[in-house]
């Protein structure tokens, strides 16, 4: 089974029904949920999709929807390794070079999902958008809908 690290933007997509992003993060999360694909998070999203959602939520609304998303992916370790890794990287973002480097060091994860992959350039990981991995994922199998 492929794994794959979901980045922060595809899950707030689903979590905000951000158009017309919302559908393709739904059909991502379904593949992990299915089964079909592996899907991580790293501790830095949740932290993210947490601050954010409260916004918008109340706090026992928030933390039932992280404990819903964390039954369907699981979550990489960034570690002292993987954060001076990212300190130490040529990633301007530095969130995304945690996440990036967590990907890494997780055994067999081959795909970062992203809305923003100029940000993971400097990645030796594949990177795709949720429409190019869902289209990738299309012409293999026809049992993705």
């Amino acid at each position: 089974m492929e794994k794959i690290l979901i980045d922060t933007d595809v899950v707030l997509d689903f979590f905000f029904d951000r158009e017309p992003f919302a559908e393709d993060a739904s059909k991502i999360l379904s593949l992990c949920e299915r089964g079909v694909v592996r899907g991580f998070i790293t501790p830095v999203l949740i932290s993210n999709v947490y601050y954010l959602l409260r916004k918008t939520a109340k706090h026992e609304k928030v933390i039932g929807s992280l404990k819903t998303l964390l039954t369907i992916v699981a979550v990489a370790v960034i570690d002292k390794e993987t954060v001076l890794t990212a300190l130490n990287s040529t990633f301007t973002d530095f969130e995304d070079a945690l996440q990036n480097f967590a990907a890494q060091s997780e055994r067999d994860i081959e795909v970062i999902i992203t809305r923003n992959t100029k940000d993971y350039k400097w990645s030796s990981l594949s990177v795709m958008t949720p429409e190019s991995y869902l289209r990738a994922l299309d012409g293999v199998s026809t049992n993705l809908k």
